[in-house]
Protein backbone atom coordinates (compact mmCIF):
# COMPACT_ATOMS: atom_id res chain seq x y z
CA UNK A 1 0.00 0.00 0.00
CA UNK A 2 1.38 3.44 -0.90
CA UNK A 3 1.53 6.04 1.50
CA UNK A 4 -0.12 9.35 0.91
CA UNK A 5 1.54 12.46 -0.57
CA UNK A 6 2.07 15.18 2.22
CA UNK A 7 0.17 17.85 0.59
CA UNK A 8 1.30 20.64 3.03
CA UNK A 9 4.61 21.37 1.53
CA UNK A 10 2.79 21.53 -1.70
CA UNK A 11 0.47 24.08 -0.18
CA UNK A 12 2.93 26.31 1.58
CA UNK A 13 5.19 26.43 -1.64
CA UNK A 14 1.96 27.48 -3.40
CA UNK A 15 1.32 30.30 -1.21
CA UNK A 16 4.86 31.39 -1.40
CA UNK A 17 4.96 31.49 -4.97
CA UNK A 18 1.28 33.84 -4.59
CA UNK A 19 2.85 36.52 -2.10
CA UNK A 20 6.17 36.74 -4.54
CA UNK A 21 4.42 37.13 -7.54
CA UNK A 22 2.05 39.78 -5.86
CA UNK A 23 5.19 41.52 -4.16
CA UNK A 24 7.04 41.47 -7.80
CA UNK A 25 3.53 42.99 -9.58
CA UNK A 26 3.51 45.88 -7.29
CA UNK A 27 7.13 46.50 -7.77
CA UNK A 28 7.30 46.28 -11.38
CA UNK A 29 3.83 47.35 -12.50
CA UNK A 30 4.84 50.63 -10.24
CA UNK A 31 7.82 50.92 -12.25
CA UNK A 32 6.13 50.11 -15.91
CA UNK A 33 2.08 49.91 -15.89
CA UNK A 34 2.49 48.17 -19.29
CA UNK A 35 4.49 45.58 -17.63
CA UNK A 36 2.90 41.84 -19.21
CA UNK A 37 2.47 38.84 -17.27
CA UNK A 38 5.11 36.85 -18.79
CA UNK A 39 7.47 39.99 -18.19
CA UNK A 40 6.31 39.53 -14.10
CA UNK A 41 6.83 35.65 -14.10
CA UNK A 42 10.42 35.91 -15.06
CA UNK A 43 10.76 38.57 -12.32
CA UNK A 44 9.84 36.41 -9.84
CA UNK A 45 11.57 33.72 -10.46
CA UNK A 46 8.14 31.54 -11.47
CA UNK A 47 7.53 29.88 -14.76
CA UNK A 48 4.59 31.02 -16.40
CA UNK A 49 2.49 28.22 -15.97
CA UNK A 50 2.83 29.09 -12.20
CA UNK A 51 1.80 32.84 -12.78
CA UNK A 52 -0.88 31.95 -14.84
CA UNK A 53 -1.91 29.14 -12.38
CA UNK A 54 -2.99 31.43 -9.72
CA UNK A 55 -3.65 34.54 -12.09
CA UNK A 56 -5.17 33.40 -15.43
CA UNK A 57 -5.20 36.56 -16.62
CA UNK A 58 -4.10 40.68 -15.78
CA UNK A 59 -7.50 41.37 -14.26
CA UNK A 60 -7.15 38.50 -11.76
CA UNK A 61 -3.62 39.83 -10.86
CA UNK A 62 -4.97 43.13 -10.96
CA UNK A 63 -8.37 42.00 -9.00
CA UNK A 64 -5.90 40.05 -6.21
CA UNK A 65 -4.25 43.46 -5.15
CA UNK A 66 -6.68 45.85 -5.25
CA UNK A 67 -8.43 43.34 -2.41
CA UNK A 68 -4.70 42.90 -1.14
CA UNK A 69 -4.79 47.17 -0.73
CA UNK A 70 -8.33 47.04 0.46
CA UNK A 71 -6.95 44.28 3.54
CA UNK A 72 -4.19 46.43 4.17
CA UNK A 73 -6.13 49.73 4.32
CA UNK A 74 -8.59 48.20 6.68
CA UNK A 75 -5.57 46.78 8.88
CA UNK A 76 -4.13 50.32 9.20
CA UNK A 77 -7.58 52.22 9.77
CA UNK A 78 -7.77 49.97 13.11
CA UNK A 79 -5.13 52.23 14.17
CA UNK A 80 -6.64 55.62 13.86
CA UNK A 81 -7.06 57.78 16.62
CA UNK A 82 -9.97 57.73 18.86
CA UNK A 83 -12.88 60.23 18.54
CA UNK A 84 -11.48 62.20 22.09
CA UNK A 85 -7.93 63.33 19.93
CA UNK A 86 -7.90 66.78 18.34
CA UNK A 87 -9.33 66.72 15.03
CA UNK A 88 -6.44 68.58 13.61
CA UNK A 89 -4.15 65.81 15.24
CA UNK A 90 -6.69 62.72 14.29
CA UNK A 91 -6.55 64.23 10.70
CA UNK A 92 -2.73 64.32 10.78
CA UNK A 93 -2.55 60.80 12.20
CA UNK A 94 -4.91 59.31 9.68
CA UNK A 95 -3.01 60.58 6.73
CA UNK A 96 0.22 59.36 8.06
CA UNK A 97 -1.01 56.09 8.57
CA UNK A 98 -2.64 55.82 4.69
CA UNK A 99 0.10 57.46 3.54
CA UNK A 100 2.39 53.79 3.09
CA UNK A 101 -0.63 52.12 2.25
CA UNK A 102 -0.89 54.82 -0.78
CA UNK A 103 3.12 54.53 -1.18
CA UNK A 104 2.83 50.60 -1.48
CA UNK A 105 -0.16 50.27 -3.99
CA UNK A 106 0.43 53.67 -5.79
CA UNK A 107 0.71 52.11 -8.87
CA UNK A 108 -3.09 50.60 -8.29
CA UNK A 109 -3.41 54.89 -9.29
CA UNK A 110 -1.68 54.79 -12.72
CA UNK A 111 -3.79 51.34 -13.21
CA UNK A 112 -7.39 52.37 -12.05
CA UNK A 113 -9.34 53.84 -14.96
CA UNK A 114 -7.80 51.45 -17.93
CA UNK A 115 -7.80 47.96 -15.53
CA UNK A 116 -9.42 48.35 -12.36
CA UNK A 117 -12.46 51.01 -12.97
CA UNK A 118 -12.81 53.83 -11.15
CA UNK A 119 -15.64 52.44 -9.16
CA UNK A 120 -13.44 49.54 -7.87
CA UNK A 121 -11.38 52.35 -6.53
CA UNK A 122 -13.93 53.92 -5.27
CA UNK A 123 -14.96 50.52 -3.31
CA UNK A 124 -11.58 50.75 -1.73
CA UNK A 125 -10.98 54.07 -0.60
CA UNK A 126 -14.54 54.59 0.92
CA UNK A 127 -14.11 53.55 4.26
CA UNK A 128 -11.29 55.62 4.50
CA UNK A 129 -12.82 58.64 3.12
CA UNK A 130 -15.66 57.85 5.46
CA UNK A 131 -13.44 58.33 8.25
CA UNK A 132 -11.92 61.97 6.82
CA UNK A 133 -15.28 63.55 6.44
CA UNK A 134 -16.09 62.60 10.16
CA UNK A 135 -13.29 63.83 11.10
CA UNK A 136 -13.58 67.20 9.25
CA UNK A 137 -17.16 67.32 10.48
CA UNK A 138 -15.93 67.57 14.26
CA UNK A 139 -13.07 69.66 13.59
CA UNK A 140 -15.65 72.03 12.05
CA UNK A 141 -18.01 71.79 14.93
CA UNK A 142 -14.90 72.34 17.17
CA UNK A 143 -13.42 75.52 15.60
CA UNK A 144 -10.23 73.60 14.29
CA UNK A 145 -11.45 73.51 10.42
CA UNK A 146 -12.79 76.47 9.02
CA UNK A 147 -16.43 75.90 7.18
CA UNK A 148 -15.39 77.17 4.00
CA UNK A 149 -16.43 73.48 2.17
CA UNK A 150 -18.74 70.96 3.04
CA UNK A 151 -17.21 67.82 5.13
CA UNK A 152 -17.66 65.79 2.08
CA UNK A 153 -16.40 68.07 -0.66
CA UNK A 154 -13.01 68.77 1.34
CA UNK A 155 -12.57 65.26 1.97
CA UNK A 156 -12.42 64.60 -1.64
CA UNK A 157 -10.36 67.36 -2.19
CA UNK A 158 -7.49 66.42 0.19
CA UNK A 159 -7.94 62.67 -1.46
CA UNK A 160 -7.40 64.19 -4.45
CA UNK A 161 -4.19 66.32 -3.26
CA UNK A 162 -2.76 62.72 -1.60
CA UNK A 163 -3.39 60.83 -5.10
CA UNK A 164 -1.23 63.52 -6.82
CA UNK A 165 1.49 63.61 -4.00
CA UNK A 166 1.63 60.04 -4.56
CA UNK A 167 1.62 60.47 -8.30
CA UNK A 168 4.88 62.88 -7.63
CA UNK A 169 6.45 59.72 -6.01
CA UNK A 170 5.90 57.80 -8.86
CA UNK A 171 7.71 59.94 -11.04
CA UNK A 172 10.50 60.61 -8.27
CA UNK A 173 9.68 64.14 -8.06
CA UNK A 174 8.95 63.84 -4.22
CA UNK A 175 10.42 61.63 -1.64
CA UNK A 176 8.51 61.62 2.04
CA UNK A 177 7.57 59.24 4.53
CA UNK A 178 4.13 60.92 4.83
CA UNK A 179 5.45 63.56 6.76
CA UNK A 180 5.47 66.46 4.18
CA UNK A 181 1.86 64.90 3.13
CA UNK A 182 0.84 65.42 6.21
CA UNK A 183 1.60 69.10 6.66
CA UNK A 184 -0.18 69.80 3.55
CA UNK A 185 -2.94 68.17 4.06
CA UNK A 186 -3.65 70.16 7.33
CA UNK A 187 -2.74 73.59 5.61
CA UNK A 188 -5.29 72.84 2.58
CA UNK A 189 -7.89 71.70 5.50
CA UNK A 190 -7.51 75.03 7.01
CA UNK A 191 -4.69 74.85 9.43
CA UNK A 192 -2.19 77.52 10.42
CA UNK A 193 1.03 76.41 8.78
CA UNK A 194 3.05 76.42 11.86
CA UNK A 195 0.32 74.78 13.62
CA UNK A 196 0.32 72.66 11.10
CA UNK A 197 3.93 71.42 11.45
CA UNK A 198 3.66 71.31 15.61
CA UNK A 199 0.89 68.59 15.09
CA UNK A 200 2.31 66.54 12.62
CA UNK A 201 5.91 66.32 14.52
CA UNK A 202 3.90 65.77 17.68
CA UNK A 203 2.12 62.84 15.76
CA UNK A 204 4.59 61.53 13.55
CA UNK A 205 7.26 59.77 15.68
CA UNK A 206 4.30 57.12 17.47
CA UNK A 207 2.41 56.53 13.83
CA UNK A 208 6.07 56.50 11.92
CA UNK A 209 7.27 53.83 14.06
CA UNK A 210 4.21 51.12 13.26
CA UNK A 211 5.03 48.65 10.57
CA UNK A 212 2.74 48.58 7.82
CA UNK A 213 0.20 45.75 8.05
CA UNK A 214 1.37 42.34 6.43
CA UNK A 215 -0.20 42.25 3.29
Amino acid sequence: MTKPVAREPQRRNARSNRARILATARRELGRNPDTTLEELARAAGVVRRTLFGHFPGRAALLEALAEEASEVLRGAMAEAAGPDEPADRALAHFTLLMWPVGDRYRMLLALARHDLGVERVAEILAPARAVVTAILERGRKDGVFPAHLPPAVLSAGLEAMVVALLEQVNTGALEDDGTRAAVAILIAAGVPERRARTVVESVGPAVLARPLPAE
